[in-house]
């Protein structure tokens, strides 16, 4: 048996974050981290197209937590102790500067997620960190004050245990065993399978637009990305992540409705159209495109209202006009599958959220066991937040665990 004070299982960001920031806030505990595969940080690795997406230049607590499908009530407490001006500041500490794009996303300047990599393996090393690869766990045991963690290699003792190990199923069982009550998986950040005649050929083109699911709730907007398979984009994105569980349900096979032109409906686009026509009656429909609508699309749209391509809007008729309008702003599509979000896979699920006290990240079942990132039934919608729930989590965590 090989003594720790602290085991991590789970050699990710959250996992890493809880680790050195307990050997800060307390150098004289002996600390390592398991990892069962042979390399740690390989989704840090691969986030944000291999830039790493660190987090997301939302400041306030209650605006930040809205980002959370699940896991948004349980956050707002910890975002008042640790957000993404403290990981900003945690980073900078560090020498790793972060910056902000457009969208609010923020990397390394560095434009690599090498940089995060290193300062987390630079860091462990500096306090002394043992980093144990190729350890399976197989079993969990309390044993009087301690646990015992079986792995496929030797076994361990600690007194305080971080589960750090995202959604991994084996580990979700040996929690199980234990007492917890583990809420299913379901994959969340998916794109949608659309074989439609209205955006083949259009793979690349984006344009900001509503969607929702009819008789769902369901609705999101953002920008829209039309693919080879289908549709994605952040629109896309937030609608399968708050409709993780209710999709899954329906086996990926529902109808979505689009509105290009955010902003208009039927009836208010129908007064537009009319004044096009009025006061460009010469103009070819197809060859200017409306509403800073992409050209490309347009056409498709124009086709799909049975408007030809020589037609000029004086001849364009008022069925015509009453089909354009709603392919603008209530187009139905249907989708069939799914497909991941680059290397990206979230799911939804994990240890039930009314099993842990988030003061502390702490189970409520045992004194001495502890939880970070996406083991816990949190998920978030793209763009830094699920790796800033592993960081304000896991800060937490070690901040318990140093102090106890």
């Amino acid at each position: 048996m090989t003594h720790y004070d602290v085991l991590i299982v789970g050699g990710g960001a959250a996992g890493f974050f809880t680790a050195i920031n307990i050997a800060e806030f307390n150098p004289e505990l002996k600390i390592a981290i398991l990892e069962r595969g042979k390399t740690v940080l390989s989704k840090v690795k691969i986030s944000g197209g291999g830039r790493c997406n660190v987090t997301h230049a939302e400041f306030m607590p209650k605006e930040l937590s809205q980002n959370y499908p699940r896991g948004q009530k349980e956050l707002l407490g910890p975002f008042h102790s640790f957000m993404t001006g403290d990981t900003i500041g945690w980073f900078a500490d560090r020498n790793v500067e972060l910056k902000t794009e457009e969208d609010g996303r923020m990397f390394p300047v560095s434009n690599t997620s090498e940089t995060i990599i290193d300062c987390f393996l630079s860091e462990t090393k500096r306090l002394n960190i043992d980093i144990l690869t190729g350890y399976s766990v197989n079993a969990i045991d309390k044993v009087d004050n301690a646990w015992n963690v079986k792995t496929t290699k030797t076994n361990f003792t600690c007194e305080k245990l971080v589960i750090a190990t995202g959604s991994n199923p084996k580990m979700w069982n040996i929690l199980q065993r234990l007492g917890h009550h583990l809420i299913n998986a379901v994959p969340s950040l998916f794109t949608f399978n659309i074989k439609d005649p209205r955006i083949e050929g259009l793979a690349g083109i984006a344009n900001f637009a509503e969607v929702k699911i009819p008789n769902s709730g369901l609705e999101s907007e953002g920008p829209l990305l039309i693919t080879h398979w289908g549709l994605s984009g952040p629109g896309i994105l937030k609608l399968s992540a708050w409709g993780a569980r209710e999709l899954n349900k329906y086996d990926y096979k529902f109808p979505i409705v689009v509105n290009w032109v955010p902003g208009f409906n039927s009836d208010s686009i129908m007064e537009d159209l009319m004044k096009i026509k009025n006061n460009s009656g010469k103009q070819k429909v197809s060859k200017y495109p409306q509403f800073e609508l992409p050209k490309r699309l347009w056409i498709k749209i124009c086709k799909a209202s049975e408007i030809v391509e020589e037609e000029v809007w004086a001849n364009v008729s008022k069925k015509q006009l009453e089909a354009l309008a709603i392919q603008l702003t209530n187009a139905e599509f249907q989708v069939n599958g799914k497909s991941t979000f680059k290397e990206e896979f979230v799911t939804a699920g994990g240890v039930d959220l009314k099993e842990i006290d988030f003061k502390t990240f702490r189970s409520k079942k045992y004194q001495d066991l502890y939880f970070a990132g996406e083991v816990l039934n949190i998920d978030a919608i793209t763009g830094g937040f699920n790796f800033q729930n592993a960081w304000t989590g896991g800060y937490i965590a070690a901040k318990s665990i140093a102090e106890s």
